[in-house]
């Protein structure tokens, strides 16, 4: 029952059970007498049975025989019964159930691993598809802190070259020159940049910030161009988590968050050089972004949804529905 069931109007009311006359039940009590009966017409009174809550009752002279299941359909609802402790993906039996979904724990996760990894392949498709899209890349050497070497603007589409030179020091002319042709170079374009995450020497943010102190994660308003161009937070434009998302790689099956593969002996892997030569890296760069756009950069072989061979593991019931309508427009 609802917690709470307002009275009927105009029915008789009984405020307890015991009130109650003989004759009369409510559909719990007529569905468990032996054999089980259900109401066969409008119910005659009520009773109080919890707060302010009413259940109606019928009259058992007008009660009817309730349909029992066939031994078929016992056999069916068994079946279904014994299936909700079966993951439909990996089919993995667990001892409790799955509930609507029928996804176990890993299964669900990997689900969340494949919505990341397609995003990304239409992220990067955007990405090439722009014709003033940019790649920004400043080389420097090794060490988390090291001062950039060079700087170098790709645009993405055609792999073009727009700028390459040194990066030169901080407060020189040099640098205040590198400065300003970014400046009249990168005005109005979408910006990417090359790492969300990693090596600090590698942020464009380096090239204003002073030797010794923390790079900022504040928006400069004199250079756009050294925050990524984005829509929403997900779609900041990094290489970095593209590659990341789109590679899918996680050491534990119980989440649903990609990172950099790494190990205790070689540390991160990526994709790409990481040199202080800022035009050989963005070239890797703008090759990766385009085998991530056209679906043939290799995703990690142990990805879930390739390795137990169930492809794309999206089977909600809307996505089953749009599927369904794109076949019949089609």
């Amino acid at each position: 029952m609802p917690s709470y069931v307002p009275p009927v109007p105009g029915l008789l009311r009984y405020t307890w059970w015991g009130d109650v006359p003989e004759g009369l039940y409510t559909k719990t009590q007529l569905a468990a007498m032996d054999p089980p009966r259900k109401p066969g017409g409008d119910p005659v009174a009520q009773v109080l049975y919890h707060g302010n809550s009413y259940a109606p009752l019928y009259e058992v002279t007008a009660a009817v025989p309730k349909r029992s299941c066939t031994p078929a359909q016992r056999a069916a609802l068994g079946r279904a019964r014994a299936l909700q402790y079966v993951c439909r993906r990996c089919g993995d039996r667990r001892d409790y159930p799955l509930g609507s979904g029928r996804w176990c724990e890993p299964c669900s996760y990997a689900v969340g691993l494949y919505a990341a990894h397609a995003k990304a392949h239409r992220f990067a498709r955007e990405i090439v598809s722009d014709h003033g899209a940019a790649l920004l890349v400043v080389g420097a050497g090794p060490g988390e802190y090291a001062q950039p070497e060079t700087v170098a603007v790709l645009r993405v589409h055609d792999r073009e070259l727009l700028h390459e030179g040194p990066a030169g020091a901080y407060g020189t002319p040099e640098r205040a020159a590198a400065l300003d042709r970014l400046d009249q170079l990168l005005d109005g374009r979408r910006v990417v940049h090359e790492t969300d995450r990693g090596p600090v020497s590698r942020y464009p943010s380096m090239l204003v910030t002073p030797p010794g102190q923390l790079v900022s994660s504040e928006r400069d308003g004199l250079h756009p161009w050294l925050s990524p161009h984005r829509e929403s937070a997900d779609k900041a434009d990094y290489v970095s988590r593209l590659w990341r998302q789109w590679f899918a790689w996680t050491r534990d099956e119980w989440t649903g968050m990609a990172s950099e593969p790494w190990d205790q002996e070689r540390g991160v892997w990526v994709a790409w050089a990481r040199t202080a030569q800022a035009t050989d890296d963005a070239r890797g760069l703008a090759g990766l972004l385009h085998r991530i756009a056209e679906g043939t950069e290799p995703v990690w072989e142990r990805a879930r949804w390739i390795e137990d061979g169930h492809g794309e593991p999206d089977l909600t019931r809307g996505t089953r529905r749009r599927k369904a309508a794109a076949g019949v427009a089609a």
